[in-house]
């Protein structure tokens, strides 16, 4: 349709029928054609009212303004702004628009009710915004006393960032010279104290620009990144946060508005200057490094606008480079934690993707070069060690600094040194350069015999535990492919019970026993070690304590190492008739290990889940650190989707936080991660009760994911577990429903309801069975020019019996609570007789039960459809099974008498008996 007032009228249509979002498509549709400003001004007052039925309060504000800016006399236009207004919690504005309405139409009702509503949420306000003022002195007083009891000055730090938290709370704060008295709060010697300060600030900045900026002025942001800087962890992490939500705010205020864009490079640069500096602290400068990922990347490659990272890599690379080339060991750089370097790796990966030129990416190959281009043994070690990081993310930039001349040359010497900090530097670079195929083949055949030599020749565990994963990498590079051995029979079997050994060994520090699951993490792929180590409780617990402990590099280690121990990864089976083919042509076909057959995998799981993967899993999601990658978080989820896939299982699994984690692995992860994770909350909320397996208002978090898995790109057992999921979810209460429809799911829906497959046809059935419940979708079939009802009598005569059971039982429901549908049940199909009658002859007792309901509904609606059916078979069957006995429940015989009783009532039964006896009488 190309017709703007053809759309307005199908827009105006489907806001009657209920279809808001098809409403709005209709008039965003007719604003793109029309020129008039007229017309256009109607149409944005039709959304907003779209939006205002939909929830979306900011939208309904927006259109309704831009209406008013044509028409200021639009009364409707300003009564909807003041609807949006209100809901915003903007009360005073809201009252403002009021006034205006009423003025424009006195003896209008809704006005004056609005008015009276408005006038007592003022009062509400005022009075609490009183009370407020004095609260917010005396917490600052008791906060700022140094003789306060610690007792009342904790209670009065918890108010303070309770208050913040509220924005009537915030705004006094803020108008009471609050940020000077937090300033004074900042600069306390006491943890607690400056902790306090910090998530009062987080409650002021959320979701506020014009604060947000004031504040970041009046602090300074060198405050605030020194106090980011401090030595104690926990405060580190409160300024990171805060940093993080002032950030948020002013991006989303841009959107809106141009301002904020100097603030937010003037707060970049300050990170980037913490990089090098040696008064700042490990935490803090990994906080900086964990903000700089958050914030300079494009978070869609969609937007063009990639000019941040540009600035960044132009204004900072090299600061960065400096924290990568840093060996705490012998240089004096700036102070690091064990997770540091892993930090850098995943900022430069993250940098380096967000490129979107050759131009670009040489520019940024080039200054990786120049940095590690460096004279003496310190200049070399620095080097080696930032193409170390280096290779751990950007790997491309990480080769071809590495084939620079002389740098592999160094490396392969280093190795050889008998400072064991230059060989462990060095060993660590040879390991990261064998995961790259360019290097591969040249280390496999110059390195290993290296690597044997450290690993037999070494008296320092820490250079042994490192060539053996060197050695463990190289070993596994057939992969899964049982055929494609790299070492001899048992070879890589002993090198996983040294790894499962060191693994155990607590008197080694935590950075070399992480080495050790990085090994695990490549011999995993070899059935026989996946076995072994299964059987290894201790080795299991050990990896379970390092997943949990500080050390956020082990991550990716520990997860990919379940992943194949699980076997959650993907695995494509060839085409039988093409193995055939690369037999004749003698060309190699993968071979599956004997061990990793399902009914291995499956006892493996469950010794996964005795030894306590779940807790260890749970954990690994709670961390805020950038080594929880998205291929991490990728690698959990598919562990997850692993755990639940055996029923009795499930249990276990949410019992233990299991079902909690999901959630955010849903939405923040790869693609393939988000459907991993959306598809093990499918199946928990099938078999759990979703009441208890997400408690509260986590409920409702589950309703995206699950919809998530409507699309073609998922498979068909993808699309039946998240309709079967979201079918226990509509049954449970109305907001869940609502929650449903406002995240689009009821046409995806409907789609399904098409579908050929039996199972995922009835399941999409039965979920509109519970959504019928919902007033909306039951707008939906009663609106005309749809063949909604016609589809559900047609299913209701099928003969599959859940989706008889489905169909019929939406078909009962809606009859009852319309009746005027009732009517239009015979327009639907000539066979509608037909399949009414042979749900009440059904043997099945719910489609005999379904079927008298529909009966009754339809002789209570109209004289003339109880007299179809009397006239028709119906009244012999309703006779028979009014008689109830041989089994029937006495709820279907109940109704088959009340419509005896109805079609009696109105006289058709008692006609038929008077005709039927003046016709025996005549000659």
């Amino acid at each position: 349709m190309e017709d703007p007032a053809a759309l307005k009228e199908e827009g105006n249509t489907l806001f009657k029928a209920g279809d808001m979002q098809g409403a709005v498509c209709c008039y965003t549709k007719a604003l793109k054609l029309t020129d008039s400003h007229a017309d256009k001004a109607v149409l944005y007052r039709n959304r907003s009212a779209c939006y205002l039925k939909l929830e979306e309060y900011s939208k309904a504000e927006a259109d309704a303004s831009k209406a008013l800016d044509t028409d200021q006399g639009d009364v409707k236009a300003r009564f909807r702004r003041a609807q949006a207004f209100q809901k915003l919690g903007r009360f005073d504005q809201a009252f403002l628009d009021a006034q205006r309405c009423a003025q424009l139409e006195p003896k209008n009702k809704a006005f004056q009710d609005l008015l009276r509503q408005l006038g007592a949420q003022i009062q509400q306000k005022s009075a609490q915004l009183n009370s407020t003022d004095a609260r917010v002195q005396q917490m600052f007083s008791l906060l700022l006393d140094p003789s306060t009891k610690e007792c009342d000055r904790q209670k009065a730090a918890q108010n303070l960032v309770v208050l913040s938290r509220e924005e009537a709370g915030a705004e006094q704060i803020f108008r009471n010279d609050g940020v000077k008295l937090i300033q004074k709060l900042l600069q306390s010697k006491l943890e607690d104290v400056v902790l306090s300060a910090l998530r009062t600030l987080v409650g002021l900045c959320t979701g506020h620009q014009s604060r947000t900026m004031a504040i970041v002025n009046e602090l300074g942001m060198e405050q605030l990144c020194v106090v980011m800087g401090s030595g104690a962890s926990s405060v580190s992490l409160a300024a990171c946060h805060l940093l993080q939500v002032m950030f948020e705010a002013l991006t989303e205020g841009m959107k809106r508005e141009i301002r904020g864009k100097d603030e937010l490079r003037s707060m970049l640069r300050h990170l980037l200057e913490m990089m090098p500096a040696s008064n700042v602290s490990g935490p803090g400068r990994d906080s900086a490094i964990n903000l700089l990922v958050k914030q300079v990347p494009r978070k869609s490659l969609k937007n063009p606008d990639n000019s941040l990272t540009l600035w960044v890599v132009d204004q900072g690379l090299k600061k960065i480079l400096e924290v990568a080339g840093t060996v705490p060991e012998i240089s004096e750089g700036p102070p690091l934690t064990d997770n540091s370097h892993m930090s850098c790796s995943v900022l430069l990966s993250k940098l380096y993707d967000d490129l979107k030129s050759d131009k670009e990416r040489e520019n940024f190959n080039k200054l990786c070069e120049e940095y590690v281009h460096r004279p003496g043994l310190d200049g070399k070690l620095r080097a080696i060690q930032t193409v170390s990081v280096l290779l751990q993310g950007p790997s491309d930039v990480g080769n071809r600094t590495l084939e620079m001349s002389g740098m592999m040359d160094a490396v392969i010497s280093l190795c050889a040194s008998e400072d064991v900090t230059h060989q462990q530097v060095a060993v660590e670079a040879l390991i990261h350069a064998a995961g790259k195929a360019k290097r591969a083949s040249f280390i496999t055949a110059n390195g290993v015999s290296l690597l044997k030599d450290l690993y037999k020749k070494s008296e320092n565990d820490r250079i042994r535990v490192r060539a053996l994963v060197g050695l463990c990498k190289l070993g596994s590079a057939g992969g899964t492919d049982f055929s494609m051995k790299q070492f001899a029979e048992g070879s890589t079997l002993k090198l996983a019970k040294q790894c499962r050994k060191w693994l155990c060994n607590e008197t080694l520090p935590p950075t070399s026993r992480r080495w050790s699951v990085e090994g695990l993490a490549y011999l995993t792929f070899d059935a026989d070690v996946k076995e072994d180590l299964v059987e290894d409780k201790n080795a299991l617990l050990a990896m379970f304590d390092l997943a949990k402990s500080e050390d956020k590099t082990v991550l990716f280690a520990v997860g990919s190492t379940l992943v194949n121990c699980t076997n959650s990864y993907d695995v494509e089976k060839p085409d039988p008739q093409m193995v055939e083919l690369a037999k004749y042509a003698k060309q190699h076909v993968p071979e599956e290990h004997p061990k990793d057959a399902p009914s291995y995998v499956e006892k493996r799981l469950v010794k996964l889940l005795e030894a306590g993967v779940v807790s260890a899993l749970v954990c690994m999601v709670k961390q805020e650190s950038p080594a929880l990658t998205e291929a991490c978080r990728e690698c959990i989820a598919r562990v997850f989707l692993a755990l639940v896939e055996r029923q009795e299982d499930r249990g276990t699994v949410v019992a233990q936080g299991g079902g909690k984690a999901l959630i955010p692995l849903a939405s923040d992860n790869t693609d393939a991660g988000k459907i991993k994770a959306a598809q093990a909350l499918a199946k928990i909320t099938i078999t759990s009760n979703p009441e208890i397996a997400f408690p509260g208002e986590r409920i409702y978090e589950v309703v995206r994911p699950l919809t998530s898995l409507l699309r073609l790109e998922c498979t068909l057992l993808q699309n039946f577990e998240a309709l079967m999921a979201l079918t226990n979810l509509a049954g449970i209460n109305d907001r869940l429903r609502q929650k449903i429809i406002k995240e689009k799911a009821v046409p995806k829906i409907e789609g399904y309801m098409f579908e050929e497959h039996d199972l995922v046809r009835a399941s999409a059935t039965e979920c509109m069975c519970n959504l019928v419940l919902n007033t909306e979708v039951q707008k939906l079939y009663l609106a005309t020019g749809n063949d909604r009802l016609k589809l559900l009598v047609l299913y209701s005569g099928e003969d599959d019996g859940r989706l008889r059971k489905a169909a019929a039982g939406t078909l009962a429901m809606l009859t009852a609570e319309h009746p005027e549908l009732c009517a239009r049940i015979p327009g639907t199909t000539t066979h509608w007789l037909e399949i009414v009658q042979a749900l009440l002859l059904s043997e099945i007792p719910d489609l005999r039960h379904r079927g008298v309901v529909i009966v009754q509904n339809m002789i209570q609606a109209e004289k003339s459809l109880a007299e179809k059916l009397i006239e028709s078979e119906a009244l012999e069957i309703l006779s028979v099974l009014a008689k109830g006995g041989d089994g029937m429940p006495d709820a279907v015989s109940k109704i088959a008498q009340n419509c005896l009783d109805k079609a009696m009532e109105y006289g058709i039964i008692r006609n038929r008996e008077e005709k039927e006896k003046s016709s025996g009488t005549e000659p």
